[in-house]
């Protein structure tokens, strides 16, 4: 048995998990928060047999998208006398990082 660790875009996990649903995969999904942009991420566990590995992984392909936004790098900062407001940083978020791990045992109860 594997275990697919997928840390996906918040925006991107309900469609995921619905898309895996829909094809017999079970997940779980956990909220998390990354640690670079502070935003919202969801990590979906789903154990599945070596053969199924690819199908989910073109799954989480096909429904996590990467794209560009906006962020701004560091709150405004006053000094005495002076205002500095940082320029927004164009930022690639979404996508997904994935881990395939072996599981020695899975027992469902």
């Amino acid at each position: 048995m594997k275990l697919i660790i997928g840390i996906v875009h918040s925006d991107d996990a309900d469609p995921l998990v619905r898309v895996l649903q829909q094809r017999g995969y079970r997940s779980t999904r956990i909220s998390t928060t990354g640690g670079f942009l502070r935003e919202g991420n969801a990590t979906i566990l789903i154990g599945t047999e070596p053969e199924h590995v690819g199908e989910v992984l073109g799954i989480i392909q096909e429904s996590c998208h990467a794209r560009t936004q906006f962020v701004s790098p560091l709150p405004p900062v006053a000094e005495a006398g002076e205002l500095y407001i940082p320029r927004p940083v164009e930022v690639q978020v979404g996508g997904a990082t994935v881990f395939v791990l072996n599981v020695e045992r899975a027992e469902r109860f």
